[in-house]
Formats: C-alpha cells, structure tokens, sequence
C-alpha cells in the first residue's frame, strides 16, 4: 500500500495550492469596464454640415467621446481633410475611431431631390473598389482604428459575390496598414438568398483576422435575428456595435430607453462579442442632441452596474 508522511503531505499539498491559486484569482469574475458613450455621426445629417464644430461642442458637452464619421455634404470629413478633422475633435475631448465608406461608387437616384426641392448634388464620396489607398491614406492620418464598410450590393447572388470579392480585397491592406477593415449590416443582409443570407456568408468566407464586423443591433433584432446567437456563433467578431431603440412594431427610430429593446441583455454579452466601442445613431432625427442625452444617460444606467 503506498504510504506518504506528514512531511511529504505538506509539500505536495503547497505545491498544488500554488499551481491552483493563480488559476482560481483567474477565473473569479471581474468588473466589466465598458467603452464611453460614442455617437455615430449620421445621427447629425440634417444639421452637422451647417455647423460643424458648434454641432460637436454640444455632442461633447452630452458626454460623447468616441466618433464614429460618415458621408458628409461638404465633402472629405465634414470639409475638412482627415489630419484637420481628427484634432478638431480631440480639442473638444472626442476621439475619431471609424468611419463608414461606401463599398462601391454610389449614384443618385434619377431626379433625386434635395429638400428645397433642386436637383441634388453631392460631392465625390470615395469607395473602397476604387479609392482604397485614398481611404487608408486618409485613415492613417486622422489615426482611425476601423474603416467600416457599408451598403454593399446584396440583391442578387452575383451581387453577394462581388460585395464579397470587395471586401476580401479590401480587408488585408487594410490590416497591413494597421486599421480594421469592418463590416455594418442593414436589414436586409439577414434576407435569404439562394438559401443563405448575405451576412452569413460574409461571416463564413472571409478572413476571421482580417475582417470584423459592426453590429447594429436594432436592425438585426428588426429583421429577425437574435444577436446573441451571433455572438455565440461567431464569438470575437463584433468589436463595434450600432444602438439605437424602436418601437413596439419596430417601424419607429427612438431614443435608447424610449423604445422596447433589452440593452442590458447584450452588454452582459459584450466580452463574448468582442466590442471595443459603441455608437448611438438615431438617423436623421429631430432633435440629436436631446435624443442622444437621453441615450446615453440610459446606457450609463447600465454599464455603470
């Protein structure tokens, strides 16, 4: 029978106790630190463009610190080349850390319309098929972390396949120029299509390192989808997230806390997804600076706990 003294029982039982200590502070769970409120500047289209820096004053004095850019009616960013941009933006406290582009040139619609009722115009918007070195160029000089890519075609097959062939193309020079190269679903990326969905193969036949992508939300829970199987299936994927809340028939753009939507739920998820920053983009609304004070004082509710 085998046999151990005293002696030898006190040192094997140390030695497990200090290979199992580290392990077990390890595993205790930790405060959660989460990103600070960011904003999508799309929420400001109506009025940012008349007064640029006045409209950001005020984001900031709502508490937003993180930026994220998007098409602007005086071209570049907000007419301002991107070195100009981002230090306008650290001045009043914020950070720039992405910016949306078009995947492919974007054209009007045939007797488009601007609100006074002339014909609209609109300044050249670079895309990622033709313009990637301009986009990284610029990237690299406002300091962005993530170019977001968005409004992809995806209609057709043959439309998925050549969104797909954008993206992969775009994804690793842009990871060679050290931003991440992300991808912002619509509603109808969660459409079937030859029995599949647009995002799924998106997720499925790219480059997990090279591309990542920015979940909005509401407009997956609005086409059916449950984000936290995405983020279950596809953990890591999802450093940016886009919030925003709806109505009960989901038809309707709210501030987060007026609407019906659990944003505690995935903010308990956030590790799982992978997110690095947040940003509040009600589109187009009313009154941006009273919508966003009021998202963000309910976000703050919750990831202050």
């Amino acid at each position: 029978m085998f046999m151990i003294n005293r002696r030898q029982f006190i040192k094997t039982t140390s030695g497990a106790l200090a290979f199992a200590l580290p392990a077990m502070h390890f595993t205790r769970k930790r405060p959660v630190t989460y990103p600070a409120p960011g904003v999508q500047l799309f929420t400001f289209y109506n009025t940012l463009d008349g007064d640029v820096q006045g409209t950001l004053a005020k984001a900031a004095e709502a508490g937003v610190k993180n930026i994220e850019s998007a098409f602007s009616k005086k071209g570049d960013y907000y007419g301002m080349p991107a070195k100009q941009f981002t230090q306008l933006l650290s001045n009043l406290g914020m950070q720039w850390r992405s910016h949306h582009v078009f995947g492919m040139p974007f054209k009007l619609p045939a007797g488009a319309k601007d609100a006074s009722g002339k014909p609209m115009t609109i300044p050249p918007m670079k895309n990622l098929k033709e313009n990637l070195q301009q986009i990284l160029d610029d990237a690299q000089a406002g300091g962005l972390e993530y170019i977001v890519a968005a409004h992809l075609p995806i209609s057709t097959s043959d439309e998925i396949k050549l969104s797909l062939n954008i993206l992969n193309a775009s994804a690793g020079p842009c990871k060679k120029a050290g931003i991440q190269l992300v991808y912002h679903n619509e509603p109808a990326d969660f459409k079937v299509i030859d029995g599949k969905t647009p995002y799924e193969t998106f997720l499925t036949q790219t480059d997990v390192s090279e591309l990542k992508f920015e979940l909005d939300i509401p407009w997956a829970i609005k086409a059916g989808q449950k984000p936290e199987d995405l983020f279950s299936r596809y953990p890591g994927r999802f450093p940016l997230w886009h919030l925003k809340d709806l109505s009960q028939d989901y038809s309707t753009v709210l501030p987060i806390g007026d609407g019906v939507l659990d944003f505690k739920k995935f903010f308990a998820l956030a590790g799982q997804s992978g997110l690095k920053y947040y940003f509040i983009e009600h589109e187009a609304a009313q009154d941006p600076i009273a919508s966003i004070t009021k998202s963000i004082k309910t976000l703050q509710t919750i990831t202050n706990n």
